[in-house]
């Protein structure tokens, strides 16, 4: 069926904070495109008719600033064929997240695993900065987790706010066995298992729809995931670090820059004695908290 794109160019020195307005109002339709070598940047809807698109618009351009946006209907293959110039693949240690249009002629290093990705599937790509630091922490825990001799069969991983299930999905490929992924919206816990089914991983993530306070409740993991947002991780602060297990830690994202400190302080007072680092990318930050013994 035809669907309708709706595209406006933005300041690339604005991308980050057109992705915080969709991020913080649960805009799954749009999505910030960044041509990173041309220093240009669009934000992108895709809707089921012009009608809807012309008014999400009306909605979200009274909050970014964007030039005037150009509409054209796509059918399916040249929905997923918009995303293919932007969408490339990436790596971090030996993980590998790579659309899944180059399955016949990527190589895999030996030793090295890869998660393969479609737009089409998911509300995001693991191309996004928040994803890329809370990954990058992931593969950086597992292989200081080995280094200590800690066995990945036994550990469990929580990824609390699952979204499209990058982060469960890449746990259980770097060996992690009991992986737990969740997320309030219903939708985006159907997407995860569609992920996971792409790649061949279904059972391997155990994911289900709940909120901070349920899905949490008596848990204990040696690793949590929490790509959120500020106010959302600072709110459920104790929620969160209740979850880590002793000599775990909580690894937080879809910080801004500009929280950091915010977030940084208000975990600060629920964590005494926890050993903290963080990292900035861009507009946004991350930051890990290592729960002492």
């Amino acid at each position: 069926m035809p669907l309708i794109e709706i595209k406006s160019e933005i300041s690339p020195d604005t991308a980050g904070a057109v992705e915080e307005v969709l991020l913080e109002g649960s805009a799954v339709n749009w999505s910030v495109l960044e041509d990173a070598i041309a220093k240009r940047a669009w934000v992108v809807g895709i809707f089921p008719d012009e009608a809807g698109a012309r008014a999400a618009w009306a909605e979200l351009h009274g909050k970014i600033s964007a030039s005037e946006p150009e509409l054209r209907v796509l059918a399916d293959a040249d929905w997923r064929d918009s995303y293919k110039a932007h969408f490339k693949a990436w790596q971090f240690g030996r993980l590998h997240w790579v659309p899944v249009w180059e399955r016949e002629k990527f190589q895999l290093p030996a030793g090295d695993a890869v998660l393969w990705l479609d737009p089409g599937l998911a509300f995001g790509t693991g191309n996004h900065e928040t994803t890329r630091l809370c990954v990058e922490r992931l593969v950086e825990f597992d292989t200081e987790f080995a280094a200590k001799g800690g066995n990945r069969k036994t550990a469990r991983v929580i990824d609390a706010g699952c979204g499209s299930g990058i982060l469960s999905l890449s746990a259980a490929l770097l060996g992690f066995s009991d992986v737990t992924g969740f997320d309030n919206d219903p939708e985006a816990v159907r997407i995860s298992g569609e992920n996971a089914a792409l790649n061949e991983m279904v059972g391997r993530v155990k994911f289900f729809a709940g909120n901070l306070v349920g899905g949490l409740k008596g848990q204990s993991a040696d690793l949590v995931l929490a790509n959120i947002q500020a106010d959302v991780l600072m709110r459920f602060a104790r929620e969160l670090t209740g979850a880590v297990a002793p000599g775990g830690e909580l690894v937080l994202s879809g910080i801004l820059a500009g929280e950091l400190d915010q977030v940084r302080a208000a975990f600060a007072a629920v964590t005494p004695g926890w050993r903290e680092t963080f990292r900035v990318m861009g507009e946004w930050s991350c930051l890990a908290l290592a729960r002492t013994l």
